[in-house]
């Protein structure tokens, strides 16, 4: 811990500067520990919006094959998972920026209304993923009898 954080957090004392490194390095260990078993996937950055018709999510993907993306409805939830894989070896030493992520991919949504399964469609073109999902028009009303013991 350098003497500058030393002074701000008010550590005189030899015994209390040994118990805030030691909290820190356990601290450190739990947090990098948690994403390193495997977990390598990465967050899909997505715009959804809707027309009167349907809910739309688009995505750009640049990279990706269609055959590389799997789109999945489960309950309430649209799923978008795929791989976009590095097609060249760089060594990490010969890059100046390195900001394009590569790997697996995904990203869920809660949909705020039910769609029809049946007719959603998925394209891919020039890079941008477009899903459209037509609206469920659920809008009759349901009359619950109420029973008397």
């Amino acid at each position: 811990m350098s003497n500058f954080f030393k002074k701000l957090a008010g550590f005189d004392n030899k015994k209390a500067e040994e118990n805030i490194e030691q909290e820190l390095e356990v601290n450190t260990e739990e947090e990098s520990g948690w994403m390193d078993d495997g977990y390598e996937e990465g967050q899909l950055s997505i715009d959804v919006y809707q027309t009167p018709e349907a809910i739309v999510v688009k995505s750009t993907i640049a990279g990706v094959k269609s055959e590389d993306i799997d789109i999945s409805i489960n309950n309430d939830m649209l799923t978008i998972r795929g791989k976009r894989e590095e097609e060249e070896s760089i060594e990490d030493g010969d890059y100046l920026y390195r900001e394009c992520y590569w790997g697996s991919f995904s990203r869920s949504i809660i949909l705020p209304v039910e769609v029809k399964a049946e007719k959603i469609e998925a394209i891919l073109e020039n890079g941008v993923l477009t899903v459209i999902l037509p609206k469920e028009r659920t809008g009759k009303q349901i009359s619950v009898k109420i029973r008397e013991k």
